[in-house]
C-alpha cells in the first residue's frame, strides 16, 4: 500500500522533468508493448511464456524423481502386478504439470469470458481423456491376476479380454469428453447402431474372420510358438492371433498373414502336439539274398529298435519290421517305427543312427542293398543284308558249265519247299 504513493510521485515527476523527445519514445515503446499480438500485450505473452517453461520444467524434474523413484520401487517387489501398474501410469502422468501450465496461463490473462469457457473445456477433457488413457494402460494387469485364467483358456483369448476392456475405457473416455461439450451420447449411439448395421453388411468378411479367431482361439486349435501346416494355405509356427488374421512364420522367415476364416475353415494340422514321431523306411536288398539272410536281417533290425531306449514300444505305439513287396528289381523290408522325442534335429539325429545301423546290419549278413537296373532284349525283325564277295570268272573257265535245266527244276523245288 505504502509503495503506491511512491511510483505515483517517481511517474509524475517524470512526466514533468523528462524532455520531450523522451516522453514520446516512451510513449511509443508502451503503446507498442501494450498493442502487443492476438490480443494480448507483450507482457502477458512473455508471462505466459515463463509459465508454460516453468511447467515443462516441472515435467521434466516430475518424470526424473517422482516416476523414475516409482519405478525404482515396483522393481524392488516381489510382484509383476506393481511394475506395470508404474509403467501404465508413468506417461499419462507426465501430462499433469503441462494441464496445470495451461490452467494458470489462462487465469492470468484478461481473456475473453468466451475463450475462457472453451479454454476451460478443452483442460477439462485432457483431463479426462488422460484418466481413461491411464485405466486404460493400467489394464494389462489383468494378464498377471489371470494367470491362472490364462493358462486355463489361452494367451490369446486373455489378450483379447483385454484389449475389449482397453477399447471399452477409451470409449468411455470419449463419451464422457462428448457429455463435457454438450453432446448427447444417447442418440448418438442409436445413430452409430444404424450406421453400424450399414458397415456389418458392407463388411461381412471383416466379421466372418473375427468370429473365426473367437472360434480359433475357443477351440485351442493352436496357441503360439506352435508348428501347423494347412494344406494349400501356409506352413509354418503361429507367432499372434489378431483380431482379423493369423501371423505365421514360414520355416524360411517369411512372416504370412493369414485371415482367420481360411484357418477356421480348412484342416489344420498341429505338429507341435504330436505324442512322437514317425519313422517309415523302404529298405530293398537283392534278389539273390536267401530266406535266412532276410529273416536275419529283419530280426535284428527288429532287435536294435527294440532295444533302444529313444524308440517308443508296443503297445504303445506300434512296431513292424517286415519283408513286404517283391519290387521291380529289390526284396524290400518295411520299417514302421515312431520315436520318443518330437524335436526335429533329435529325431533327425535318431534317423542317422538307425541308418547307419541298418547298413551294418545288411553288410554283415552278407546282403547288399539292391538298386534300379534294366535288361533290355533286342528282337531284330529285320535282320541286315549280308554282303558275299564276288564272283571268280576263271574259275568259271576251269569247271564244267551247269545243266540249266536241273538248276532251274531244283530252283522251282527250293521255291515250293519254302512256300510250303
Amino acid at each position: 500500500m505504502a509503495a503506491a504513493p511512491v511510483v505515483n510521485e517517481l511517474e509524475n515527476w517524470w512526466q514533468s522533468n523528462a524532455p520531450g523527445w523522451v516522453s514520446d519514445a516512451t510513449s511509443y515503446l508502451a503503446s507498442i508493448w501494450n498493442e502487443g499480438a492476438y490480443g494480448l500485450t507483450f507482457g502477458q505473452i512473455i508471462l505466459v511464456f515463463l509459465i508454460m517453461s516453468f511447467a515443462i520444467l516441472l515435467r521434466g524434474l516430475f518424470a526424473r524423481t517422482l516416476v523414475v523413484w516409482a519405478t525404482r520401487w515396483a522393481a524392488g517387489s516381489s510382484t509383476q502386478i506393481d511394475n506395470a501398474l508404474v509403467n501404465a501410469v508413468a506417461t499419462p502422468l507426465k501430462i499433469i504439470p503441462v494441464v496445470a501450465g495451461i490452467y494458470a496461463s489462462i487465469q492470468v490473462l484478461d481473456v475473453d469470458p468466451m475463450v475462457e469457457l472453451y479454454a476451460g473445456r478443452i483442460i477439462q477433457s485432457v483431463v479426462t481423456l488422460t484418466i481413461f488413457w491411464s485405466l486404460s494402460r493400467a489394464a494389462r494387469i489383468l494378464e498377471y491376476m489371470l494367470t491362472g485364467v490364462r493358462r486355463a483358456l489361452s494367451a490369446p483369448a486373455v489378450d483379447w479380454m483385454i484389449k475389449a476392456l482397453q477399447f471399452l475405457l477409451v470409449a468411455l473416455g470419449l463419451g464422457a469428453v462428448a457429455q463435457q461439450w454438450g453432446i448427447a451420447v444417447a442418440p448418438l449411439l442409436a445413430g452409430l447402431g444404424v450406421f453400424g448395421i450399414a458397415i456389418g453388411l458392407g463388411a461381412q468378411d471383416l466379421f466372418r474372420n473375427l468370429i473365426s479367431g473367437l472360434l480359433i482361439i475357443g477351440e485351442k486349435r493352436f496357441v503360439p510358438g506352435e508348428w501347423i501346416r494347412v494344406d494349400g494355405v501356409v506352413e509354418g509356427t503361429v507367432e499372434r492371433i489378431n483380431f482379423r488374421s493369423t501371423l505365421i512364420r514360414r520355416f524360411d522367415k517369411g512372416p504370412v498373414f493369414v485371415p482367420n476364416s481360411k484357418l477356421a475353415d480348412a484342416a489344420v494340422t498341429n505338429f507341435s502336439r504330436m505324442t512322437h514321431r514317425r519313422i517309415k523306411w523302404a529298405v530293398g536288398v537283392e534278389y539273390s539274398t536267401t530266406v535266412e539272410q532276410l529273416k536275419s536281417i529283419r530280426q535284428e533290425i527288429e532287435d536294435w529298435l527294440m532295444n533302444d531306449e529313444r524308440i517308443a514300444k508296443p503297445p504303445e505305439v506300434a512296431l513292424f519290421v517286415r519283408v513286404d513287396a517283391f519290387n521291380a528289381s529289390s526284396i524290400d523290408f518295411l520299417i514302421y517305427t515312431f520315436t520318443k522325442t518330437t524335436n526335429w534335429g533329435e529325431w533327425l539325429e535318431i534317423k542317422e543312427a538307425f541308418a547307419y545301423s541298418v547298413m551294418d546290419i545288411i553288410e554283415r549278413n552278407g546282403a547288399a542293398f539292391a538298386f534300379p537296373s534294366q535288361t533290355i532284349y533286342m528282337d531284330q525283325s529285320d535282320p541286315p543284308e549280308i554282303m558275299a564277295p564276288p564272283e571268280d570268272k576263271s574259275a568259271d573257265k576251269r569247271l564244267p558249265a551247269p545243266d540249266n535245266r536241273k538248276a532251274g527244276a531244283q530252283g522251282s523245288t527250293s521255291q515250293e519247299a519254302s512256300s510250303d
